[in-house]
């Protein structure tokens, strides 16, 4: 998949030149790149739910990838119990660098912005990762307009507007990744046995 960046407090430069960070940030790139269209369209179409949107593919097979070179999963930001639900975890982490991806609702963006700040700050709970640096994978608006997504989705470009107001509260460095809408396919919604669902519609290049 292409996408593009936003560096936030340095994030970009740190992960690309310090050697404690370099290695795992590439494998992240590279997991990312590696996606393909046709596999998108594969784990969509076989995919029993009859999806909306392609969502749940990306994440799936970026989760693939990534436990596949080492990646923690679903990681606890706490080792204390009480705080063991979902609401709790990383999506992923590596090193230091925790990773969430954020196809969730709009609302939902200042929390996928400050849980890597929680991870990463001296605070009262037990950390099960500490993390120096986040990054967020999430969708650009021509990838939501082109991939099925609801359109309550936080989209890249908003989650760059809450930087700025935000900047005191997120103390850790960071970089926003947004991803682009496929080049061969898009999805059209369409009502199926009274269910929307997403169609691969194949694009002419």
């Amino acid at each position: 998949m292409n996408y593009k960046t936003h560096s936030f407090r340095h994030g970009e430069i740190i992960l690309n030149n310090e050697p404690d960070y370099k290695i795992v940030w590439h494998e992240l790139l590279s997991a990312i790149e590696s996606i393909t269209d046709n596999e998108i369209i594969k784990h969509h179409e076989n995919n029993t739910r009859k999806a909306k949107s392609i969502s749940e593919s990306i994440n799936n097979i970026l989760k693939s990838k990534l436990v596949h070179l080492g990646w923690n999963e679903e990681s606890y930001i706490f080792q204390d119990d009480e705080y063991s639900g979902n609401r709790w975890r990383l999506d992923f982490a590596k090193e230091s660098i925790s990773v969430e991806v954020a196809f969730n609702h709009g609302e939902a963006i200042a929390w996928n912005l400050i849980k890597p700040v929680l991870a990463g700050e001296l605070n009262h709970v037990k950390k099960e990762i500490h993390t120096e640096i986040g990054v967020i994978i999430c969708a650009t608006k021509a990838l939501k307009d082109k991939g099925g997504f609801d359109g309550a989705v936080g989209e890249y470009e908003k989650f760059l507007t809450y930087l700025n107001p935000l900047r005191d509260v997120l103390s850790v460095p960071m970089v926003i990744i947004g991803l682009e809408a496929p080049k061969s396919f898009e999805i059209k919604v369409q009502k199926v046995h009274g269910n929307n669902q997403g169609i691969v519609q194949r694009i002419d290049t």
